[in-house]
């Protein structure tokens, strides 16, 4: 059996993979900044791209403090 997976690449940098399954593709995140996409299926791949955006403007606007709070110490 073939799997089609791919690196999953955002501002330059791998985050992930995503693994074609049924139904569409699952994404396995590698940089915790998307660990609440993780595990995630999208339809399509560009769906992906799309959540990335929208995870790392979320963090962007989200206080200071909250960002370093979401960190392990």
């Amino acid at each position: 059996m073939i799997t089609q997976r791919f690196a999953v690449e955002f501002d330059r940098r791998t985050v992930g993979i995503a693994v074609r399954v049924p139904g569409g593709f699952m994404f396995y995140a590698s940089d915790r900044r998307f660990d609440a996409i993780d595990g995630r299926l999208f339809r399509r791949a560009r769906a992906i791209e799309r959540e990335l955006k929208r995870v790392a403007r979320h963090r962007t606007r989200m206080p200071a403090a909250f960002q370093q709070a979401a960190l392990p110490a």
